[in-house]
Order: C-alpha cells, then structure tokens, then sequence
C-alpha cells in the first residue's frame, strides 16, 4: 500500500516521510495541485522497477526478432543482401 502526500507537507517533514519510507518499505506519492507528479519509493523498489522495464524491453525485442525471422524464413541469404544494398542505394540518391 502507498501514501500520498502534497509536496509542502514533504517539504516540512522528509526526514519523517523518509524514514518511514525506507523502514517500512512505504512508497510516496508526491502530489501538487492534488495531481500525482512524483513517487518516492525505496531503492531496492527502484531496481525492481529498473529490472522490470529491461526485461519487458528484452522480452519485446525477442518477440520482434523472431516474427523479422518468421517473415524471413522464405528469403536467401542472398535475397536480404541485395534488399540492403537497394535500401542504402535509394537512401544514398544513387
């Protein structure tokens, strides 16, 4: 579960906010104008965040190299490098 709290009331007490958050693993949200703008969560929190926005990136490009190798199964080697030399010729103006 997380808390809410307006910027100003931070502003007055982060140490208490701060302490709280790190020793029970409580996420802030920071909010301005009652519109949620920022959250303040633990750090070990923030790598989970960090791991799980790489591997959805890593999962997304899996998944799009293999429907390129789907696409391409019917292709030669061959057939690709010529597809690129035509590609780089057209974006050159040759």
């Amino acid at each position: 579960m997380h808390k809410t709290v307006r910027v100003p009331d931070v502003e007055r007490s982060f140490r208490t906010v701060f302490e709280e958050m790190k020793r029970d693993h409580v996420p802030y949200v920071l909010t301005e104008d009652s519109r949620p703008e920022a959250v303040l969560v633990p750090y070990d929190e923030f790598l989970k965040l960090q791991r799980f926005q790489e591997e959805k990136v890593l999962a997304r490009f899996d998944e799009l190299w293999g429907r390129l190798g789907a696409q391409n199964a019917n292709h030669s080697e061959e057939e690709i490098a010529e597809d690129i030399a035509a590609a780089r010729d057209e974006l050159s103006g040759r």
